[in-house]
Parts: structure tokens; sequence; C-alpha cells
């Protein structure tokens, strides 16, 4: 009998026929000899919905009560699965996160789990029943309900079977598992066995939706192992577990794009110590998250350039920040182009193998695709290049790395 964590996502429990098929696909696990934590999220769109409901009532609603409310959604969806469960003749308890004991600061709207009380989940399991959790919320010291953000749901489930000591945490899509790269734009795309945390880590800050970045950051701190599959079919997901050697053997595991970037160059800039400072020094205060960062010379004798990417949702504070402070650097400009994708390539095999990025450069290079910026880490390579090219680019370094063959040796 193992202790097994699952997750089912919006999609997976939208509608009263998609809980019931959900439903009977615990009671098969159940009935098979596992014992079962079922974290579940809010129904497709209710946490759009939620969140539009307070913004009528005011455009800049209180966080405290804004998480009230947005909590509502998982606490529907984990009632209404019970419901089902207790209608097939199974017995099972649905817990918010503040009766499952998850804790969190008191962050509203972006709460971090700091610890998790498990006894009155064992004591459920010890008696035989399905424990069924809400996703994305806990509370925190002053008993405050929070939530974890988008995604959350993702992250509750691996740092509940991390807690739990579960033998494996399944999260449970509208997708098959991962893939090389997205299947809507590259037809090619194959769905992968396994891959390691750290690149899943990196394909999820690069764009890939599959996995919510922090709940990867939770498998790996303690070692969760995560198996990714679709609650509407029945077909073998991917695995994300710590490396192996097989993964080492494989170069490029993936493409990931990301199209919700912006680029900003403040030109003309003093080049000396602390200028850089005092460029990003505004932004952070402003919360905005820089990805890329260039510096380079301008041509000019002791003057230098910066480029950066922001979010999109973040352009226009960022450009009115720096044409704020251009005054104080003197003879300089700020020029904006929002009309960047990032296009990455992953794999833990880069570590051992040499000519990867020169591959990709020459690949986006025979297709006439400019590169505005690179950035590369031990396992990827990403370049910044024109929206309009993105699928492009997916495709040809897709074939380039002839990711739509299985690794000889691979199983």
């Amino acid at each position: 009998m193992a202790l097994v964590v699952q997750k089912y996502g919006g999609t997976s429990v939208a509608n009263a026929e998609r809980i019931n098929a959900v439903a009977q696909r615990v009671l098969a696990r159940k009935k098979a000899g596992d014992q079962l934590v079922v974290v579940l999220s809010a129904r497709a769109g209710e946490t759009d919905r939620l969140i539009k409901l307070g913004q009528e009532i005011c455009s800049c609603p209180d966080p405290r009560e804004m998480d009230v409310l947005l909590s509502t959604g998982e606490q529907t969806t984990i009632a209404l699965f019970c419901i089902a469960v207790k209608s097939m003749g199974a017995e099972a308890v649905s817990m918010t996160g503040y009766q499952a004991g998850i804790m969190t600061d008191g962050r509203f709207g972006q709460a971090r789990i700091n610890w998790i009380q498990t006894q009155p989940m064992l004591d459920h399991l010890q008696a035989g029943k399905i424990v069924v959790v809400a996703g994305f919320q806990g509370y925190d010291d002053e008993g405050n309900i929070t939530t974890l953000g988008r995604g959350g749901s993702d992250t509750s489930a691996v740092a509940l079977a991390a807690a739990l000591q579960a033998s494996v945490c399944e999260i449970y899509t509208d997708v098959e598992g991962v893939f090389t790269a997205d299947p809507n734009i590259c037809a090619k795309a194959r769905k992968l066995d396994r891959i390691s945390y750290e690149e899943m880590l990196e394909m999820a800050s690069m764009g890939a939706k599959v996995l919510h970045l922090r709940s990867v950051e939770f498998g790996i701190k303690y070692n969760v192992p995560i198996m990714v599959l679709s609650s509407f079919t029945d077909a073998p997901g991917t695995l994300v577990s710590r490396e192996d050697e097989i993964m080492e053997k494989v170069v490029v595991s993936g493409i990931t794009y990301n199209k919700n970037e912006c680029r900003v160059t403040i030109t003309n800039i003093p080049d000396q110590p602390g200028i850089a400072a005092k460029v990003f020094r505004p932004i952070s205060a402003a919360n905005i998250n820089v990805d890329l960062i260039v510096q380079g010379a301008s041509g000019v004798p002791g003057r230098a350039h910066i480029s950066f990417t922001v979010p999109r949702g973040s352009y226009d504070e960022t450009i009115r920040i720096l044409e704020s402070i251009a005054p104080e650097f003197g003879d300089c400009q700020v020029v904006g182009d929002p009309g960047i994708a990032k296009v990455s390539i992953i794999g833990v095999g880069m570590r051992s193998h040499s000519g990867v990025a020169t591959k990709m450069f020459q690949t986006l290079a025979a297709e006439n695709i400019n590169i505005k910026m690179i950035a590369t880490s031990e396992i990827k390579v990403s370049c910044i290049i024109d929206e309009k090219y993105t699928e492009l680019a997916v495709r040809v370094l897709h074939d380039a790395f002839e990711l739509d063959k299985k690794p000889v040796n691979s199983e």
C-alpha cells in the first residue's frame, strides 16, 4: 500500500461530468490498495470570475478579503468532489487549507508555505478515508486565509507529498505529460518519458505551463517524484525526478518560448561604477521582475547602453520609471521594444557537450532570424528574437536537435 498525492487542475473538474469522472479514477486507485490525498483546483474559469466580482465592488480590493473570496473556488470543488465520492459508496473528507494544517506566511495573494501539520490528514487516512484538500490556500499565524498565487494548487500538492512522505505526487492536467515543445505549434513535439528537476525548473521559468515553478522547487528540495499525467486519458505520463546517467546523454530535452516579455533599453549612460544600481533600484522598488540584462559600449568613450527584459504587463511602468530618472544621466534615451519573444533550448546534457549554442545560433541565422539578446546557464541557452518569428524558431530548432526522435538507450 502506497501513499499517493494526486492533484487535479481546473479543466479536470470543470463540471459535474468531469468531477464524477475524476471521482471514479480516484476510487479505482483506492480499490487497488493505495491511500489517497487528492488536491483540487477551482473549476476552470472560477478564479477569474471571483477576481472580476471583487473588482466590480472596488478597483483595488483589499488583499486579505480577496484571499477569503478566492479561496471559495477550491472549497466549492472539494465539497462537490466529496459528494460525488460518497454517492459512489466510498468515504471521503474535504479539508480546507486551514483544516489540512497548511501554514503560510502572511503575504496575501502570494503566500509561501512554511510548514504543514499532517496529523489531521493522517488520522483520516488511517480511518480509510480519501482526504480531499483545497489547493492554492493556507493560513497564516494570525489565522487569516491566504492564497499561494496562480498555479498554487501544484505547489500545495507537492508540498503535501513532501510533508506526508508520499511515494509520488501525480499532477493531472489536460495534457498527457511534458513535451519536447508546445504541440500546438510544433507537430513533431514528442512526449518525454522523464525529465530532470533542473530541466523542468528551467522549462517552467521559461514559459512552459505544465507545472508551476514553485512546485518544481519543492520537488527538488524534498526529492518528491512528480508524475505529470492527463485526467482525460490513461496514457503514461512524464516523470520529473533527479538527474540520472540516461538524462545526461540527451544534449537538448526541450524547446520553450515566452511571448510575455518586452525589451527596454536606456542608451548613452555613464560607464562607471554604481550606474547600473541607480538604473535598477527604482525598478526593483516597483516590484518589477527583470530577466535578461545586457550592458555594452555605446560607441562614445565613457558611455554605455543597458538593455533588459521585463514582463509585458510591467512594460509601460518600466518606461515611465526610466524616463523619470534619465535626466540624471545626461544626454541619454529610453527605447522600448514590446514585440519580442524569448526562445530557449534546455537540457542537462549541455554540461558535457560543446557546440550547442553555436548550433542554435546557426539554425536561427539560416532562417534570417536576428538575435537581439542572449543568456546562458549550464543547461539553457535563451535568445531574444522578434515575436513574429517565435513559432518558426521553435520548429526549426526542434528539427535541428532532432527532438522528434527518441534517444537511444532511453528505456
